[in-house]
């Protein structure tokens, strides 16, 4: 089982590249190695584009910053470096291989800004949330990852999960779960999910001002003990 976990920095490039570049995401999104893509700051428009690129099902969740989407949607795909966040957020699961068996979602924080985590249920039994915690304030921040924990384990019961996403702090503090993998405020954490057997960065080129983490884990057990 390999996740993916990015930030796709509202479908931007460092530096700008201004023009839309859903096509160029969604080649090098298709073209890695992964089981599940957990993303965050996706234009809302994309998920659908995404998942048909990579072969993928794609559930999303909108977070901030949507009021209007159909005007800021314009804007963003003729000038998005100058509309930049302003044109809407999402942020978006993407499952190769295995169908989805249900979609929960849970909103963190409706001030300063509109934060969510969701999270999908696989078919073999594994949760997979996907977060996009407060920017700049590690109080908050760690206040979202915290109830976005608790959350997956609610809805997990004693099932293995996994937790990824843009945390924005550099050290999560998310209880019942380990750190599998990270870079930065990129984190990859787990409950009850087999060894870790790989993790990196992958290379993006100018794509986003996050790397990629990627983490290979081994078979997850069906259900915990105890």
């Amino acid at each position: 089982m390999q996740v993916l976990t990015w930030n796709l920095y509202h479908g931007r490039a460092v530096p700008p590249a201004g023009h839309d570049l859903l096509e160029v995401y969604a080649a090098i999104i298709a073209g890695w190695e992964w089981d599940v893509a957990l993303l965050q700051e996706v234009p809302p428009w994309w998920p659908p584009a995404l998942g048909r690129a990579a072969r993928a099902s794609a559930r999303m969740a909108l977070t901030s910053r949507n009021l209007l989407l159909p005007v800021r949607r314009l804007l963003a795909e003729r000038r998005p470096d100058v509309i930049r966040s302003n044109g809407g957020g999402a942020n978006a699961i993407l499952v190769r291989g295995e169908p989805i068996a249900e979609h929960r979602a849970v909103t963190l924080r409706r001030h300063p800004e509109r934060r969510v985590c969701h999270a999908v249920r696989l078919n073999s039994g594994l949760w997979c949330a996907n977060l996009h915690a407060q920017v700049h304030s590690e109080e908050r921040a760690q206040a979202d990852i915290a109830l976005a924990a608790r959350s997956t384990l609610g809805w997990a019961g004693g099932a293995p999960a996994v937790l990824g996403g843009d945390f924005n702090v550099r050290v999560p503090v998310a209880t019942g779960f380990e750190h599998l993998a990270g870079n930065g405020v990129d984190h990859v954490l787990g409950r009850g999910v087999g060894p870790v057997t790989g993790r990196r960065t992958l290379e993006r080129g100018r794509l986003s001002d996050h790397r990629p983490v990627r983490v290979t884990l081994g078979a997850h057990e069906a259900r915990l003990s105890g």
